[in-house]
């Protein structure tokens, strides 16, 4: 909701001429947001590429984990899960920041790590992430998404 001179708790502000609009995030929101997240590692748990590039914007790109190539469409994206999903990763949110800018576009970055079979051994990869989401009238998708491994 949007709130002319808003008072603190707020989150993002823009100012339009003389009034200053401001968006109020509920609690409820950045639930929503999170649960974006566990859509999402749900989808890899399938096995399946296309329920993962499903959650995708046409238009979206991705920055990989696993991957020096940068992924601007649904076939390249699928090509990457793909192979990505062959580990077997199972996500989980060590530190996230949700920021919901207005009803149509929110950010969830932070730090999440991957159980992965790899070798035929197991291993965890934690990496940055940072998803950004687009409210198309009926489903949030994935705009942008980047991953990268923790330089350690």
């Amino acid at each position: 909701m949007f709130l002319k001179d808003a008072p603190s708790k707020t989150l993002d502000a823009t100012v339009t001429g003389k009034t200053r609009y401001t968006f109020l995030v509920t609690g409820t929101q950045e639930a929503e947001i999170a649960a974006l997240f566990d859509k999402w590692n749900a989808a890899l748990q399938t096995g399946n590429p296309d329920e993962v590039v499903k959650l995708y914007a046409k238009n979206a790109v991705l920055l990989p984990t696993l991957s020096n190539q940068v992924r601007i469409d649904r076939s390249q994206m699928r090509d990457y899960f793909q192979h990505f999903l062959k580990y077997q990763p199972i996500g989980t949110i060590l530190q996230q920041n949700i920021r919901v800018i207005d009803k149509s576009i929110a950010i969830n970055s932070g730090i999440y790590s991957f159980n992965i079979i790899k070798n035929n051994q197991p291993e965890k990869v934690v990496a940055r992430y940072s998803f950004v989401y687009h409210h198309d009238g009926n489903d949030w998708l994935i705009v942008d998404h980047h991953s990268s491994a923790m330089p350690e």
